[in-house]
């Protein structure tokens, strides 16, 4: 397994421990998930905000950005859609 797609898992498991679970909420004020289907949610954000922190490490480290790039999608394999892992770039 991927060294950033194991610390962003890593990092969303430990990130929930600590983290109280809320409700969401439709602008009626309806819940629109279970309490497991938000639970979800915010280990797939924890994971994928872990996989951009590791780019961003990665790219300030001075490495390639096609090298960053690359660890980035082995890290969000899964996890958001598209080449750049829910994050659209202006460049």
């Amino acid at each position: 397994m991927n060294v950033l797609r194991t610390a962003a898992l890593l990092f969303a498991a430990l990130s929930l421990s600590v983290l109280p679970v809320a409700q969401a909420h439709d602008h009626d004020g309806k819940d629109k998930h279970t309490a497991k289907e938000l639970k979800v949610d915010i280990e797939r954000h924890q994971a994928m905000a872990a996989a951009h922190q590791a780019a961003a490490q990665c790219l300030a480290s001075g490495k390639a950005h096609a090298v960053c790039q690359k660890e980035l999608l082995q890290a969000c394999k899964g996890l958001a859609i598209g080449k750049y892992c829910g994050m659209r770039h202006a460049h």
